[in-house]
């Protein structure tokens, strides 16, 4: 009863405004189908992280070379607070810290892990709580997954929209344990002058799946097979263009 009454919770909160529009529903072709996912998505993927990239210019802004001169009455010093709380920075003016975790993840890899962890937006999850990931909560908040073992805790997330599931999707890579390998990688390739790319970081998923190293050549071969990197060359391009 209890777990029934979650689920209808859960539904209620998102009411008729979950998951994809219905008219990408109602597509029969797979094939254009496939690209009315990609590029419903990718605009919500450019808009959080182009929020990211402001966030790492705001760091290095203020954290720059005068830092005797930071006000910590301003609205500024009160926006770094935030930050350091949001990304678990745990010394104040570390720079370095703050852009360890503040960064952008490639359309194409996000892209991929949207596909495969929806089931291409066709999820019970998707459709009753805008979860596009899968992601979890320990709140007393969410959907209990069928097959969640006995004694387990974790619920699926609700978000308020896939734009919401995108930016938490975005956050867990960013500060979660599990993808602390993903972080390091991507800051070797930044230390080393190259933009992290979507078959290298794919390499920090082995702990998203209990599938660990074949989860991770799943989503290796999602890019390829859809030649997801053209959103990371569509990205970038407007990112060096602004």
């Amino acid at each position: 009863m209890i777990k029934k009454l979650l689920l209808l919770l859960a539904a209620y909160a998102c009411a008729a405004g979950s998951g994809f529009p219905q008219s990408y529903y109602d597509i029969k072709d797979k094939t254009k189908q496939k690209k009315a996912f990609f590029e419903y998505l990718y605009p919500l993927i450019e808009k959080e992280n182009i929020n990211i990239i402001n966030d790492r210019k705001f760091v290095i802004k203020t954290l720059g070379d005068n830092l005797l001169t930071i006000d910590v009455t301003s609205k500024d010093f009160i926006k770094l607070l935030k930050l350091k709380k949001r990304y678990k920075v745990k010394k104040l003016f570390d720079k370095d810290a703050y852009l360890r975790n503040i960064c952008t993840v490639p359309p194409s890899l996000v892209l991929a892990q949207a596909a495969v962890e929806s089931g291409w937006g066709k999820s019970r999850f998707v459709k009753l709580a805008n979860n596009i990931f899968g992601q979890w909560t320990y709140s007393g908040y969410g959907i209990i997954p069928k097959d969640r073992e006995e004694g387990a805790t974790h619920r699926i997330a609700v978000f308020k929209s896939l734009q919401a599931s995108i930016r938490g999707y975005l956050y867990n890579l960013n500060v979660g344990w599990a993808y602390s390998d993903l972080r390091k990688i991507r800051e070797q390739l930044k230390a080393n002058g190259k933009i992290p790319s979507s078959m290298e970081l794919a390499q920090g998923l082995i702990k998203y799946s209990e599938l660990k190293e074949k989860y991770v050549k799943i989503i290796k071969d999602m890019i390829i097979n859809n030649d997801l990197k053209r959103y990371d060359d569509i990205f970038y391009n407007k990112v060096i263009n602004r």
